[in-house]
Order: C-alpha cells, then structure tokens, then sequence
C-alpha cells in the first residue's frame, strides 16, 4: 500500500468540496432547489429556503479523488458501485421534489427497485471481480461465519438498513456529517491495518465531509438531500462489506440503528396504540432537540457515541 495515496485523495476530494461549493450554492439558489420540509419543527421553520443537494459535490469528490486509484484495489470499483448507485437514486429523488416540485420525489416502488438493482450488482462485483467473499466476520470471535445462499438475502437487507438509516440522521445541521467523518476514520484505520489500497476511499470521504462542514455546521448554508444522504450510506455499507464487516455496523453505525429504530417504534406505537407516541418526535434526534437540546449538542453527543462504538469494534476485530 502507498500511504501517500490516501492523503492525495483526502486533499482532492477537500479540495473539490470547498471550493466548488459556493458555486453550487448560487445555482441552486437561483434554481430554488431548497429545502421543502412538510412536517417541519417550529425551531427549523427558518431553514426553510436553504438550498438542498449539496450532496452533489461530495458523490463528486469522493469519485474523483478515489477513482484513479481503483487499479491497486478491485474493491475500491465495488464501494463505489453501491455508493453511486444509491447517490444516483437520492440525485432522481431530490430533482423531483426540489426542482420538479413532485412532493413525493419517487414513488417507492421506483426507489426500492433501483436500490434493489444497485445492490445486486454490488453483489455481483464484489463477489465475481472483487472477489470477496459474503461470509460475515463475527466480532471479538475471530472467525467467519456462511449461511451459504442466504448471505445474499443478509446483504439486501444490511445495506438498505444501513442506507435508510443514515437517511434519517440527516435532519440537524453537521449531523450526519460529524458522524459518517468518524465512521470513515474507523474505514481507514481498518484499510491501514489491512494493508489495503480501499483506504484511498475513506479518506476521501473524510476529506468531503470537512469540506461540506464549512457550509453545513450550524447554521447551515446548504443541505446535502437524498443525494448525499443515501451516497453516504451507500459508502458505508460497502466498505462494511468490502471488508466482510456487516455485523460490524452495529457498532460503528450504532446512531444510524439508532436512527431507525426509534421511527420503527415511533410509527408502530402511533398505529398499534391508537395515536399514542413514544418519542416527542422521530427520527430520535428531533425527540432531544425538542427536550431542549441545541443542534450543536445533538451533533457532538451523537458523534461522541459514535466514536465509542467504533472504538469498541476495532477491539472486536
């Protein structure tokens, strides 16, 4: 492995972000491609207007700062698949809501589809061409472990899970952000370890995220939308898997379990419970921020429990 691969890739991608970001932001501006929340908190009733897609620059800095490196590892092309893929979907998903004005963006069945496409031909290239295994590593055991066929069906379900629930931790300013930076810190520590040359693709996930936090922490001049969102579970979900890890994102992705948890039970309790509510407001987040939490201390709980986890998995490795 070139340890100077990654630190190019962190700077392109930092690069690419920051300084191409106050020209996407005019041009959203005047597309009105902003911010269209329908059940909004009165706290976030002055974000709306703020331009959206934002998420744009990272799928672009990411790609061009790792790309070019894909010949020293296969899986770098696999992480990339699934990250694009699902980018591309959040991408058609923001254009309808935001510039075409559809409310709903895709319909779902559109949206599980090509999810479903992408994430089949993630299996495909990481199993045929990046050759890895679906065998799941199981932590502080040290060994892996096969269901056989039904590692297919595991790998559906760990990769929209993951990607629904990094979706639901975009909702405060630098959140999502702050949390897949120290989520990716963990990628690359592990891609070091391994000697791995996929190391050039959390780096520059890292380096896009700073990037886009000089325009994200509060108050927030742009929001990433879909298109970032779902690219960066999409990255996380790959790299779990390019490194047979997918019991791993439990740990290190424990605010995006988090996440969708508390809209399972939320909207469970609502329809078994005749209108009764556990949280104050789902995803969880918004529950703390109306206990009277500042976005600001949202984000560095959220991210100081998300470096615990990933502490506690590197131990498990």
């Amino acid at each position: 492995m070139n340890y100077i691969y990654p630190v190019i890739s962190a700077a392109v991608s930092f690069a690419i972000v920051a300084l191409l970001m106050p020209v996407l932001i005019r041009r959203l501006k005047k597309r009105n491609a902003s911010n269209t929340e329908r059940d909004i908190m009165e706290s976030h009733v002055k974000k709306q207007g703020t331009p959206t897609m934002g998420g744009i620059l990272i799928f672009l800095g990411v790609v061009v700062g790792s790309l070019p490196f894909s010949y020293t590892d296969a899986r770098i092309g696999a992480v990339l698949l699934l990250a694009g893929g699902f980018g591309l979907v959040g991408f058609l998903d923001d254009y309808l809501k935001v510039v075409k004005r559809k409310s709903d963006g895709l319909i779902a069945w559109q949206k599980f589809g090509l999810q479903f496409l992408f994430t089949c031909q993630f299996a495909w290239y990481l199993i045929n061409v990046a050759g890895v295994s679906a065998d799941i590593i199981i932590p502080f055991m040290g060994t892996t472990i096969s269901f056989g066929w039904f590692n297919l069906v595991i790998l559906y379900f760990a990769v929209l899970g993951t990607v629904n629930g990094v979706n639901f931790t975009d909702g405060v300013d630098g959140l999502c952000s702050s949390v897949t930076i120290v989520v990716s810190t963990f990628f690359l520590v592990v891609s070091v370890l391994h000697q791995s040359g996929v190391a050039v693709v959390p780096a520059a996930m890292i380096g896009a995220l700073c990037g886009f936090l000089i325009y994200n922490h509060h108050p927030a001049k742009i929001f990433m939308g879909d298109t970032g969102s779902l690219f960066l579970g999409g990255f996380v979900a790959g790299m779990a898997y390019a490194f047979q890890m997918p019991i791993f994102i439990i740990l290190i992705g424990i605010i995006y379990l988090v996440e969708v948890l508390s809209v399972i039970i939320q909207v469970g309790s609502f329809k078994l419970r005749h209108g009764k509510r556990v949280f104050k407001m789902a995803p969880i987040h918004h529950h703390f921020e109306l206990s009277g939490w500042s976005e600001r201390k949202v984000v560095a709980v959220f991210s100081i429990v998300t470096l615990i986890g990933c502490i506690i998995a590197y131990l498990g490795m």
